[in-house]
């Protein structure tokens, strides 16, 4: 257990660097990521489908000369197919589906070395800003049992946090890298729109607001994992600005003097909470400390059209993502195999008219340009990355009556995220403030389409300057939590 609880406290770019030097065999991590999930995951519920007898098969093998060779690896259990293994998407309707086939962003993950050890929790078809499917049951905050771990990659970002792995997959439609990352105290980049493939299977969802990338304990291994899986997949039809280097090149290089906006103010006129306010200011501050130009600014959107023209798509493509899972298993849907508030997005999706669906894409495109123009003086926006911190479990319960009740409070709790799906724009949660309750409160910083590079600047500066990977939760396998 000791050696399993050391390799813990290292990021995935330190245990792939102790292989290559033949300090360790690929089966050694793999088997203390397996320890670590037997002992930690019962807790925490983040891991829903282990395959720890097929990751200790393929890592006994010849695993490819990738970056990441021999490190354990968790996959979210929405979108990324991986050949045998059931994927749910959270939802009792797709309980026993097995894709035949790798997604090109999984066969990418492999390429790299990264062993999959299995599957981790989402609320159904990664709807809420929790995970906490009824198919599941609640993931867990690493760092307070009772409150949420975040959503939708929350048992991505749970795993990640009590050191169970380095790093896992997520994805992010409105903000399920981001969020989770600031409920569990870790770094989470949204990347921009179509720098990783959903290919083969998909091309684009819902107008191109989902992308996929990871949740990670460093800002290096963002930028090294982003690099080894960006890139346009075969029959893509559309991809991202081509990078100007390496990512990981990146992380360490001077920003230079950056212009940066902040704004504790969400467009559509929620209350943020004043420990969101005040890590925002903090980090502003920090920031102003680092030599950048420091204000407080935001671009003038129309928050209750944006709210209301988001919703209609995420309806709308709620709607259609039912009926395509129909299509895949042959299955007829009925309400009884889906949760209430899924069931009448889909209900509600289905009333959507072709017309009222383009407008709504029109508006965010409007949305869209606003933040772009606003972008041409800052090359940073800082905001909160939620408006509040990790709330209680079944904060997101429906109530009688109104199935919607959950998604209405996930509009309070997530105003700020969206933005950048909507606009395409790369953005991040950085874990820079802890609650007087000792709950991760992360900040968000928004970039420059394509922009990724300025960002892991940003975040390495950053990070040297306020340090948070050695700070654990209770969860954390070592049992001592660090709140130094």
């Amino acid at each position: 257990m000791a050696i399993a609880n050391e390799l813990a406290t290292l990021d995935a770019t330190a245990q792939a660097a102790r292989v290559r030097r033949g300090e360790l065999q690929p089966i050694e991590l793999v088997e203390a990521a397996i320890a670590r999930a037997e002992r930690v995951n019962p807790a925490l519920n983040a891991i829903v489908t282990p395959l720890y007898d097929q990751a200790r098969a393929i890592a006994r093998g010849n695993l490819p000369e990738g970056p990441f060779r021999g490190v354990p690896f968790l996959l979210k259990d929405l979108l990324a197919s991986y050949a045998g293994a059931r994927m749910t998407g959270g939802s009792s309707f797709l309980g026993d589906f097995v894709p035949d086939h790798d997604s090109e962003l999984v066969a990418r993950f492999r390429k790299a070395g990264l062993v999959v050890i299995g599957k981790t929790n989402t609320p159904e078809f990664g709807i809420l800003p929790t995970t906490e499917p009824r198919l599941f049951g609640p993931c867990r905050n690493p760092w307070n049992t009772g409150h949420i771990a975040g959503g939708s990659s929350g048992g991505s970002a749970a795993a990640v946090a009590a050191g169970i792995v380095p790093m896992a997959h997520g994805n992010d439609g409105g903000g399920s890298i981001r969020i989770p990352a600031s409920c569990c105290g870790i770094f989470g980049m949204k990347p921009t729109r179509a720098r990783t493939t959903l290919g083969p299977d998909v091309g684009d969802i819902m107008g191109g607001l989902v992308v996929e990338h990871a949740l990670t304990r460093t800002v290096r291994d963002s930028a090294a994992l982003l690099d080894a899986v960006c890139g346009p997949g075969v029959g893509d039809p559309y991809p991202a600005p081509p990078r100007t280097r390496p990512f990981l090149e990146e992380v360490g290089t001077d920003p230079g003097r950056l212009r940066i906006a902040f704004t504790t103010t969400a467009p559509s006129g929620v209350r943020i909470d004043q420990e969101c306010v005040r890590a925002v200011h903090n980090a502003a501050k920090l920031c102003e400390s680092l030599g950048h130009s420091v204000e407080e600014a935001a671009p003038e959107i129309n928050g209750l059209l944006m709210v209301d023209s988001f919703l209609t798509v995420w309806k709308a493509g709620t709607a259609s993502g039912i009926q395509a899972m129909a299509l895949l298993t042959g299955r007829v849907p009925s309400p009884e195999q889906f949760e209430p508030l899924t069931w009448a997005l889909h209900e509600a999706g289905q009333a959507i008219s072709a017309p009222t669906y383009l407008l709504a894409q029109t508006v965010l495109h409007g949305v869209a340009r606003q933040i772009a123009r606003f972008m041409l003086r800052y090359h940073v926006w800082l905001t909160p990355t939620l408006a509040e911190p990790p709330l209680p479990i079944g904060s997101f319960e429906p109530t009688p009556g109104n199935p919607l009740a959950g998604f209405e409070r996930a509009v309070e709790f997530v105003p700020f995220t969206p933005l950048c799906n909507l606009s395409g724009q790369p953005a991040m949660s950085v874990p820079l403030h802890w609650s007087r309750d000792d709950l991760p409160v992360g900040t968000h910083f928004i970039g420059r389409f394509g922009d990724e590079a300025t960002l892991f600047r940003l975040a390495a500066q950053l990070e040297a300057a306020c340090p948070w990977r050695d700070r654990r939760p209770p969860a954390f396998p070592s049992g001592a939590a660090s709140k130094t």
